[in-house]
């Protein structure tokens, strides 16, 4: 009774806002950044073949180094640990809680959409690449128009299952007092003695989310069957 009477559902609904705001534009971030990682790791890789070279090749090559280097920090040391050097040591200057975890989570995700989006690349056919410069397009317009449409086609799956991933992962962010969907429970247990409850709602909410982009992924599959047999 007190869950309603004294409005403690308000943490849940406040919570969920920056849970989905989070998880949207970190989102959105991971994507532009993976997507230009990816580009960057395939090019290296192609240039590496055709044995280029001139200063366009060393900044490439120097670019992949950076890549290389990031994805293996990324990757290897936990995103609780990130949030909290981006919090406490980075961004310490910073008031915007919401920011903090935003660029957080966003660079997190990015090495990994980095590398799906690069698996995606290489499963094209090397024969697009030759087609779209027999046309008379660049390497990069070729890229963009051709290439890289097929590979986000191909890798949408590990796509959403990247976002499933970080929504899930935004549960962290109670650590820098961030009052998201998971926080917001645990204040309500903390105020009421009662974790059932709260906690309750809140893992039900993560899976309705979960399963309406489950359902939502397995719509857009069909659509993409349905126009490769046109």
């Amino acid at each position: 009774l007190d869950f309603i009477a004294k409005q403690r559902w308000k943490y849940i609904t406040d919570g969920l806002k920056v849970t989905l705001e989070v998880t949207f534009l970190a989102l959105i971030l991971g994507l532009v950044l993976g997507a230009v990682i990816a580009v960057i790791r395939t090019t290296h890789d192609q240039l590496k073949e055709d044995q280029s070279k001139g200063f366009g090749s060393f900044l490439i090559k120097l670019a992949d180094l950076i890549c290389r280097v990031y994805l293996t920090v990324i990757r290897g040391t936990p995103t609780m640990v990130q949030l909290l050097i981006m919090f406490f040591i980075v961004l310490a200057s910073s008031n915007n809680k919401v920011m903090v975890a935003v660029i957080t989570f966003g660079v997190n995700s990015g090495a990994y959409v980095a590398e799906i989006i690069r698996s995606g690349i290489m499963s094209i056919d090397k024969g697009q690449m030759e087609a779209g410069r027999s046309l008379g397009l660049c390497y990069t317009d070729t890229m963009l128009q051709i290439i890289m449409p097929q590979a986000i086609k191909n890798c949408l799956p590990a796509l959403v299952n990247e976002m499933i991933t970080l929504l899930k992962e935004t549960s962290i962010c109670g650590y820098i007092g961030l009052n998201e969907l998971t926080r917001g429970g645990d204040i309500i247990r903390g105020a009421t003695y009662d974790a059932m409850l709260p906690l309750l709602i809140v893992a039900v909410i993560y899976l309705v989310i979960v399963m309406f982009f489950t359902w939502l992924m397995g719509k857009l599959e069909r659509r993409l069957r349905e126009s490769d047999i046109r």
